[in-house]
């Protein structure tokens, strides 16, 4: 494996406080790499905000020096950036070695909060890791990631973050030649499932994996003397069973659920082909080599699930010497998902129903679900059409279920707030709270997408304004509560950007 050449590491001082302790502690689980040179590198959108919670110097990163690093064809200053190495099971199928083929892990900063995040690059370029593609990436993808983490960032869903996106002034090859880009992103860190099943098949690094992973997300575990790896799998458990629940009450498609974009952290990672629901459908697909509709958006939790089997197998033999003994303590936790899973959606709809810190019937959920899917209704409408519904204004829910159909239910609803003594006005106000009125729609991020692409910006900039404000209704921005046409639905696909 190539290394980087003394001339290239370290020259440039933009991303002050910048460490690699996960290349330090767990080298045998990287590739110290270099991006490739960018010919034209531009800025194409900085995210301020996030900046500053890094404590970065704005006006350093904006910068050529900056801007060269953010592109990833200057190294920063202190450390070497690596391409990490990871496995993963891929829609069911298991590749032995992955990586990023396609991305650098230039180090860690610490936030304003005093947590460690990594900051991580995409489309820099190919690595040992790419498995004979080219290793770039497109301003279309890297955009989408951009606006789609920030919203569901702003929708309060666990996520990594966008810091910048950088047009490389190089044309990719696609379908046709499209310009280049890097996307520079936050996360609380870039170990998945896939690291582990990778570190499992190297011998005792996994154990320095998981004890590393315990001392960067879970350190209240750190040092106790028994059960802290099945302790950590239950914490892992729990943050994606939390996290599966947050998609699924949003809307959310994530498209490509590999074991290789599942965290350790409970973070959303890899936005490729994702998507949003218009009309609820729980057997909805967008991805285009997602043929056979593993990763459907009602499929999400019961893949979420599949994948924390494989990274318990990962575990066993830090968890118990006995194999047998082992596996009857993962498969115990493992069994606790179900639950776990229903218990966060169950208060996430409550919630949603304007019936939150209450036990909700559950059949009456099912009930709205059944109306929903019937007449195709919208996801994100119908919530705040029934908080309209209560403020005595039934035109929004009559544009979406016929009223005959809906009344029975309405007035088992009713009964439920009346009983839970929750006010008409009140509860639609803290409905509105929790039910986004604007969403990535699908239909105008691949507008936004498309002039990007062609070097108009300002559909993007203005998407981007309108989803990071989610819950504020503005009159002006009402073309964007929209959902897509059914011309556009019944033929809209996503794309990996690979």
């Amino acid at each position: 494996m190539a290394a980087i050449p003394d001339s290239q590491v370290g020259t440039t001082n933009v991303l002050a406080g910048l460490e690699s302790t996960f290349a330090d502690e767990l080298g045998t689980l990287t590739v110290p790499w270099q991006g490739a040179e960018a010919p034209d590198p531009t800025l194409l959108i900085l995210n301020e905000p996030l900046a500053a919670t890094l404590q970065l110097d704005v006006e350093a990163l904006r910068s050529v020096d900056g801007v060269g690093v953010l592109s990833g064809s200057t190294a920063p200053a202190g450390v070497q950036p690596v391409a990490m190495a990871y496995a993963g099971h891929q829609f069911g199928g298991y590749a032995p070695l992955l990586g990023d083929g396609r991305a650098l892990l230039l180090g860690e900063l610490e936030n304003s909060d005093g947590q460690r995040v990594d900051l991580h690059l995409k489309g820099s370029g190919p690595t040992p890791f790419s498995r004979g593609g080219d290793g770039f990436a497109v301003v279309g993808p890297m955009l989408r990631e951009y606006l789609v983490s920030e919203a569901m960032y702003a929708l309060g869903i666990p996520t990594t973050r966008a810091l910048s996106v950088v047009a490389t002034g190089r044309d990719v090859r696609r379908t046709g030649a499209e310009p280049g880009a890097v996307l520079a992103r936050v996360a609380a860190s870039h170990l998945r499932v896939g690291t582990f099943e990778y570190a499992v098949r190297q011998g005792e690094v996994v154990q320095t994996l998981a004890d590393y992973a315990i001392a960067r997300h879970h350190p209240e575990l750190t040092g106790l003397p028994e059960n802290r790896y099945l302790r950590f799998f239950e914490a892992v458990v729990e943050a994606q069973a939390s996290l599966v629940a947050r998609w699924m009450l949003t809307g959310f498609v994530h498209g490509v659920m590999n074991t290789d974009n599942t965290t350790i952290s409970g973070e959303t990672i890899d936005y490729g082909p994702c998507a949003f629901l218009d009309a609820f459908d729980p057997a909805a697909v967008f991805s285009s080599i997602d043929r056979g509709g593993r990763y459907a958006f009602g499929n999400q939790p019961a893949v979420l699930k599949w994948n924390l089997a494989r990274f318990a197998e990962t575990l066993l033999a830090l968890i118990d010497s006995t194999p047998d003994d082992a596996i009857t303590a993962v498969t115990a936790v493992l069994n606790t998902f179900d639950e776990r899973y229903h218990g966060h959606y169950a208060a996430g709809m409550a919630a949603k129903l304007g019936l939150a810190d209450k036990p909700i019937d559950r059949p009456l959920v099912d009930d709205l679900l059944t109306l929903m899917e019937a007449h195709g209704t919208d996801w994100t409408g119908t919530f705040r059409a029934l908080a309209d519904e209560l403020r005595g204004n039934p035109t929004p829910l009559d544009g979406l279920v016929p009223r005959e159909q809906i009344s029975p239910w309405l007035e088992r609803w009713r009964g439920a707030l009346t009983t839970h003594g929750r006010e008409a006005t009140a509860t639609a106000n803290t409905m509105d709270g929790v039910n986004p009125l604007y969403i990535p729609r699908n239909h105008q991020l691949d507008a936004a997408l498309r002039a990007a692409t062609d070097g108009e910006l300002a559909p993007f900039e203005k998407l981007l304004e309108v989803v990071t404000h989610p819950f504020d209704r503005r009159d002006e921005w009402s073309d964007y509560a929209t959902p897509a046409p059914k011309v556009f639905s019944d033929t809209f696909q996503t794309f990996c950007g690979t």
